[in-house]
Order: structure tokens, then C-alpha cells, then sequence
């Protein structure tokens, strides 16, 4: 069976959530929405039950959402992440990194981001989608320092950023967050 490829969102709440769906669809891929917009009460996937599901799925990249609610510690959405890292048949195309108001967090460095005005930058952005210098800085976003990735993308807060990635807009900022890491990957087999 050949790899998998999953990219990473390092979020997962309800607006995520349907910022990522809406996104998948525009650009053909798959959300494994199990794994995000969980409510404090829900279970949390194993990492073995979200492989699973990615795996059955005929669908390609997948695309998953990790999220520690806030939690600077390493909690779910890191231990999640090394472990898709680490699995036979899964292959991390890249990483939307997505920015918070955690304090504490060491940060990313990143490849690329998109900004609220759907503009593609080099710098970090803010959870609102502005420019920033410095790292990406988020609450799950630094485990990906860790892990070995060919593209990250810097994202504001999915579904938000001033009413410019609404769903109902389509998601738009989140869609081209998504399209430049299919889009690196395809070049990285063109070239390679």
C-alpha cells in the first residue's frame, strides 16, 4: 500500500474544524474531522485510531488537526504529531502552522504563511493573520521543530482572522494555506 500523505493543522477547535473541511473540499483532499473540534468533554483519538482512519481512507493528502487547547506543556496535539511522525506508511507532506496568544511557546520558524489578506509571505504571522517577525508562535506549533517536515506554513486563527477565512466565504485563507503545501509537494516530485 503505498504512503499515505497528511499534512498537519496544529489547531482543532469548531471553527477550525469547519475551516479545514471547507478548505479539503476546495482542493480535493480529506479531513479526518475525528480529530478536531473536540469539546472538553469528548474522547481523544489514539494515534493507532486516527492511522486507521487515515489509512481507510481513498482520499489524498488527508489532512489532520492537533490541538492542546491552550496547553503550553506538551499535551494530545504534540504527542499526536511525533507519533504520525514516526509511523510506517504515513508520509508528513507539511504543517500548517497556526498561530496563538500562548505565552511560552519557543515557536516555529517558518517556510511560508499566508496572511488575512491572502497574501504569501515569508514572515510569521499573528493569530489575526498579520505579519510578525520572529517565529510562529502557537501552543502545539513547536513540537514541529522536532519532526522532520519539507514545508511549513504559517496560518492566523482558522476560520477567523477578521471574518476573512469564514466558511461561508469558502475559507479561503485556510484553502491557500493548504494549496501551497499540495503545491510544494507535487514540485518537490517534479524536481526530485
Amino acid at each position: 500500500m503505498p504512503d499515505k500523505h497528511v499534512i498537519i493543522v496544529t489547531d482543532g477547535d469548531q471553527a477550525a474544524l469547519a475551516a479545514v473541511e471547507t478548505a479539503c473540499a476546495n482542493v480535493h483532499g480529506r479531513c479526518i474531522s475525528l480529530s478536531g473540534g473536540h469539546q472538553p468533554h469528548d474522547g481523544d483519538l489514539s494515534a493507532d485510531e486516527l492511522v486507521a482512519l487515515i489509512q481507510s481512507t481513498p482520499y489524498d493528502p488527508v489532512v489532520v488537526l492537533c490541538d492542546d487547547a491552550g496547553d503550553i506543556l506538551e499535551g494530545r496535539g504534540e504527542k499526536l504529531i511525533r507519533a504520525l511522525a514516526a509511523y510506517e506508511g504515513i508520509e508528513l507532506i507539511g504543517a500548517v502552522a497556526v498561530a496563538s496568544r500562548a505565552k511560552g511557546s519557543k515557536g516555529v520558524e517558518v517556510d511560508l504563511s499566508v496572511t488575512r489578506a491572502g497574501s504569501v509571505t515569508h514572515k510569521a504571522v499573528n493569530k489575526e493573520g498579520i505579519p510578525v517577525k520572529g517565529k510562529q508562535r502557537g501552543d502545539t506549533v513547536s513540537v514541529l521543530n522536532d519532526i522532520s517536515l519539507p514545508i511549513i506554513v504559517g496560518l492566523g486563527d482558522p476560520g477567523k482572522m477578521d471574518w476573512a477565512d469564514d466558511v461561508r466565504k469558502g475559507a479561503p485563507i485556510t484553502t491557500k494555506a493548504l494549496q501551497l503545501i499540495m503545491d510544494h509537494h507535487a514540485g518537490r516530485f517534479r524536481n526530485g
